[in-house]
């Protein structure tokens, strides 16, 4: 008998009061039982990003969320800053050289965390810099950003500070309005706990202000039409309206456990997946590591593909592999979203028996032993 256990980072596993409410009748969504759905759905989702802005919420994967951001708030030759340092960065990338603004990169090696300095002298020194995009968790690394100081650099210049939380929203620490980020989108299928299909975007005044000057081409994703709808308590398009219903009971758990509460699970179960790691004699990958997910270098003399690929087909466990250059020489183990501690002590324990099939040199139960000193103090 198969029993699956969901540790990538996104999906990821949704909750049984969410899957209930997505299993009910549709409902029309041009009608009041909808629209005050929806609604609330708005205002929850300002206290999980911790914003007093308006959350646009898009039919779409969380990179249509980033596109938004491109096409609404610069024009053809702008220029905007990237962090790259991973796929996801590199994303941001990608977009701004699809719509023809003028990409400057930041590039790390995959593992590093950008030093906020660096954005500091790039904006110094080129003041027609109008965005800057970061990342606050690099899903491909596992590395965590320091918004923070980053939000206070960008906040004393013209250019607009755009987030990219996608993996971290719910799991890492994440102020929207504290910390000056004027554009933070995220997406459904991470910590949010629902399937994928919604992608999500806070609007700063200052990034408002920005978009009306925007030239870029735009239909589906033109914010003002999003805005416009909002006063009817609708979207401009056919929205998600189950994945919408399922959002509300997602979000209804998180209130009730508190978004303060719900940031220290994650970085309880964090702390605890890498004691289990490096009890094993794992080193970690990302220098700065952020508690959505564990990056872990495989050791040498495995093969990282197989080693995925056996934690896959022979116990159950669902994990990510490296990307890119990284490819068989990672792995990512998620506690994300609908995690507890059940999740990290079979996810260490299925990675120890992977690594003594493949022979690698275990002493079994030793990471689970880390691991659980961690859960219980």
């Amino acid at each position: 008998m198969q029993k699956i256990f969901l540790l990538t980072p996104g999906p990821t596993s949704v909750p049984p009061e969410v899957l209930s409410a997505q299993s009910k009748p549709i409902i029309h969504h041009r009608t009041v039982e909808y629209g005050e759905i929806f609604m609330q759905v708005c205002e929850d989702l300002k206290y999980v990003f911790r914003t007093n802005n308006t959350v646009l919420v898009f039919t779409a994967s969380g990179t249509g969320a980033m596109e938004s951001a491109i096409v609404n708030l610069l024009s053809a030759g702008d220029k905007a800053l990237v962090v790259k340092g991973g796929k996801f960065g590199e994303r941001w990338a990608g977009i701004c050289e699809a719509y023809g603004v003028k990409m400057i990169p930041i590039d790390m090696e995959w593992g590093d965390a950008v030093d906020p300095a660096t954005v500091k002298a790039h904006l110094d020194k080129d003041k027609d810099i109008k965005a800057v995009c970061t990342t606050l968790c690099e899903t491909s690394t596992g590395v965590l950003a320091d918004i923070k100081s980053i939000g206070e650099i960008v906040k004393n210049t013209p250019a607009v500070l755009l987030v990219d939380a996608i993996s971290g929203l719910g799991a890492c620490e994440m102020q929207t309005d504290n910390w000056h980020v004027d554009v933070c989108v995220s997406g459904s299928q991470k910590g949010l706990m629902i399937p994928p299909g919604l992608a999500f975007a806070s609007v700063s005044e200052k990034a408002l202000k920005m978009s009306e000057s925007s030239t870029l081409p735009k239909y589906y994703y033109r914010w003002s039409d999003y805005f416009k709808s909002l006063g009817k308590k609708q979207t401009p398009w056919t929205p998600a309206v189950s994945l919408v219903v399922g959002l509300a009971e997602a979000l209804k758990l998180m209130k009730a456990e508190g978004i303060e509460n719900v940031i220290a699970r994650h970085a309880k179960l964090a702390e605890a997946a890498r004691a289990g790691v490096k009890a094993l004699g794992l080193e970690l990958f990302p220098k700065v590591p952020a508690d959505a997910l564990t990056a872990i270098k495989v050791p040498e003399g495995i093969d990282g593909v197989k080693l995925k690929n056996m934690l896959d087909h022979k116990y159950d466990i669902k994990v990510a592999g490296g990307q890119a250059h990284l490819k068989g020489k990672i792995i990512r183990i998620a506690h994300l979203g609908y995690a507890n501690y059940t999740d990290i002590v079979v996810g260490i324990a299925a990675l120890e028996m992977s690594l003594a099939d493949l022979g690698y040199k275990v002493e079994m139960g030793k990471g689970v032993k880390a691991a659980l000193e961690v859960l219980h103090s």
